[in-house]
């Protein structure tokens, strides 16, 4: 409806109002959701290259990171602030009062636009993304050295190895804790660094598991061959993908953690040789397995002497405490000795001591390392020290956080790692998923400045070295709460040895099968369940004997294919992962759980059907990801509406194909404002700037 008025001002006003500010707001959504895809995919190739070259972002595409980021903030107000006109139907009816602001703002929108679409075009010109890494590729918290010492002679004659022709093999063998990883990590980043030499570098970390597709992945992402290739190979095919790479190159490769013999062709490695040319370097507790890998060369990392134990042990306890009361000094130096010579021990006890002036509580750490001395072997005593640092950790919900991280064998992404705390209530109650994270992101770095976690193969992982887990797992035990962590090293778990896991608080098992139970065990103790195993299905049953279960994750089981009716029996369930699984419809039984808090439905790329109904009845939903999953890629519109019904959600994370549900996205200016991760694909015939 045309409004009536003099001036041109009144006249410009109303059209505007009635014509333009609908379409500028579409192209403003449109053009800002393609620049966050953008953004998106960026990101992941950025992370790609850190995660698996070991380089580090460039300081261009990082200053655009934060410009987008800055971008996003400035046009959600903008939409806020229209949201706010539109409420006082000012814009819709374009009030005569009002008509000089909404011409103001719509010329904001216009530029806006402009702006946003001048960014996303900068993006076009990055063809380098990441550099070789100035700062250590791989984190050395593990045992920080100050001054020179036997690690760096260690480091010099690994070194000449290296540059020796006749010398293609090198093993580094020592106890756990001494100190492997961290002349290896030193090696390799020396090497990274200065590589001119050298085709591919390749760091592999093999674990006790040794699990040879594991091996072969982390081999591959370093050889650029693209997924699609080689997802659905035979361990046999994805060797001879391998072997004929490397066999045209130039290579070193970095084997770490190795507790049994690798047989490096079956893997598709070329074996080492005048002609090549190349080199492999592992570490390993066992000289045995220095010995069956026929290395060339050796090493044994020893434990650090008296006089640098304790320059060690004093570097993370800080001159400042030490010298804070006369028998501190004293009193440190008997603690130093007690942790003899294992830089982990020295490392996580002395960052436990750090900042204790208290002169009782250094007498009260020696008298418990003596009582524990007369008693005490070496590996006891390795606990009594770790245990040390888990005591002074203080707050029971950060111990608790320290304990769950020992149901992971390998390393952990860290926003799984926070998302599975909300799930099991570790980080309480909040107002929005962000000061969650915020806070979940603050209890993984003291648990790494503690040197109780590690990082992982970018900053974006975490790990526990295995001494630290093996302590974790015991006190979790010692504190009645137990834990079963089942590794692949058990092909087939036998049902009665299920039977035997009834009284466990938390179950995590990976990669291996479980016997099929002709019983379903009581679990009455059961407050988490995490499942990465070849599983296609559940006992019937099972989930009738979990009554107080907090946590169900079932990622990564790529042969499940339905979920039991039974889920419903879960009332407690506050966090469900089904993601990485076969499950093509959900059962409506899941509206049942009314506590659910966290519902992740990533990558599943065989979901057809998401009940109608379903999502809306889930009234506590705090977080809902579906990214990357069959079902997102169709009509989401009664997703969309029932999503926008949640009161209590803060967070999305969706992938979108079509321009009907993008569309819808974009017009709800509440899912718009909780969106964490966005992919938009083919939004042709979208009113504004299509993005695909």
């Amino acid at each position: 409806m045309d409004v009536a008025g003099s001036g041109d001002c009144a006249a410009h006003g109303a059209a505007f109002s009635r014509h333009r500010v609908p379409q500028n707001i579409n192209s403003l959504t449109m053009a800002m959701g393609e620049l966050k895809r953008v953004y998106q995919d960026l990101k992941v190739r950025v992370e790609r290259e850190e995660k698996l070259q070991k380089m580090m972002c460039t300081t261009e595409v990082d200053a655009w990171f934060s410009s987008v980021e800055d971008m996003e903030k400035e046009v959600n107000q903008l939409l806020a602030k229209i949201d706010l006109e539109i409420q006082k139907k000012c814009l819709g009816s374009c009030c005569l009062t009002n008509c000089r602001p909404s011409y103001k703002l719509g010329k904001l929108i216009r530029e806006k636009t402009a702006a946003v679409a001048e960014l996303q075009s900068r993006a076009d010109h990055f063809y380098k993304v990441a550099v070789p890494s100035i700062r250590p590729a791989v984190d050395d918290r593990e045992m920080p050295m100050k001054k020179p010492g036997a690690l760096d002679l260690l480091f010099d004659m690994v070194l000449r190895w290296l540059d020796d022709e006749e010398v293609g093999s090198i093993g580094i063998y020592g106890i756990g804790g001494v100190g492997k990883t961290t002349l290896l990590k030193k090696i390799y980043n020396w090497v990274l660094e200065r590589n001119s030499e050298y085709d591919v570098l390749i760091w592999v970390d093999v674990s006790q598991s040794l699990e040879m597709e594991k091996v072969q992945e982390q081999i591959l992402s370093k050889l650029d061959v693209p997924d699609y290739k080689w997802n659905y190979m035979t361990l046999e095919e994805k060797a001879v993908e391998i072997y004929n790479v490397l066999k045209t190159k130039k290579f070193l490769l970095f084997l770490d953690d190795m507790w049994k013999p690798l047989h490096l062709l079956e893997v598709g490695i070329p074996l080492p040789n005048n002609q090549n040319k190349s080199k492999v370097v592992l570490t390993t507790r066992s000289q045995q397995v220095c010995l069956q890998m026929e290395v060339q060369k050796m090493v044994q990392v020893e434990c650090l002497g008296e006089e640098e134990a304790f320059a060690l042990f004093s570097s993370q306890v800080g001159e400042d405490t030490l010298n804070s009361h006369p028998e501190i000094l004293r009193l440190a130096k008997i603690v130093a000795q007690e942790c003899k010579g294992l830089p982990l021990a020295l490392v996580t006890v002395g960052r436990a001591m750090a900042g204790k002036r208290n002169l009782h509580d250094w007498q009260r750490v020696e008298q418990q390392l003596k009582r524990n001395q007369s008693i005490s072997s070496g590996e006891e005593n390795v606990f009594q020290l770790l245990k040390l640092s888990y005591d002074a950790l203080g707050d029971e919900n950060i111990k608790s956080c320290f304990l769950y991280c020992s149901l992971f064998p390998d390393e952990i992404c860290c926003d799984q790692l926070v998302e599975l705390w909300i799930g099991e209530g570790f980080l309480g109650e909040f107002d929005h998923i962000h000061e969650a994270r915020n806070q979940g992101g603050d209890i993984i770095r003291r648990l790494q400045l503690a040197s109780l976690l590690l990082d992982g193969m970018s900053d974006k992982y975490v790990r526990m070295h295995d001494l630290v887990c093996d302590a974790a797992l015991r006190i979790a035990s010692e504190r009645k709460k137990e834990f079963v962590v089942q590794q692949e090293q058990v092909e087939m778990i036998k049902a009665d040895q299920v039977e035997k896991w009834k009284e466990a608080q938390r179950i995590s098992l990976w990669d291996c099968s479980v016997e099929e139970l002709k019983e379903s065990p009581s679990f009455l103790n059961l407050e988490t369940l995490i499942v990465s195993c070849k599983l296609m299905s559940f006992p019937s049953g099972l989930f009738g004997y979990m009554p107080i279960i907090s946590v169900l994750n079932l990622s990564k089981n790529f042969e499940l294919i339905e979920l039991p009716v039974e889920v419903d029996r879960l009332a407690s369930l506050q966090y469900l992962n089904l993601s990485y699984t076969q499950i093509v419809k959900l059962p409506n039984q899941l509206e049942k759980l009314s506590k659910l808090r966290c519902l992740i439905l990533d990558e599943m790329h065989l979901l057809r059907v998401l009940p109608r109904q379903l999502i809306i009845k889930l009234s506590s939903l705090q977080l809902f990801s579906i990214f990357n999953s069959m079902v997102a890629h169709g009509d989401c519109k009664v997703l969309l509406k029932e999503l926008e019904c949640l009161t209590n959600l803060t967070e999305i994370s969706i992938s979108l194909k079509r321009a009907l549900p993008t569309q819808a996205l974009f017009n709800s200016y509440k899912l718009r404002r909780i969106i964490r991760r966005l992919s938009l694909q083919d939004c042709t015939g979208m009113k504004g700037r299509p993005c695909g």
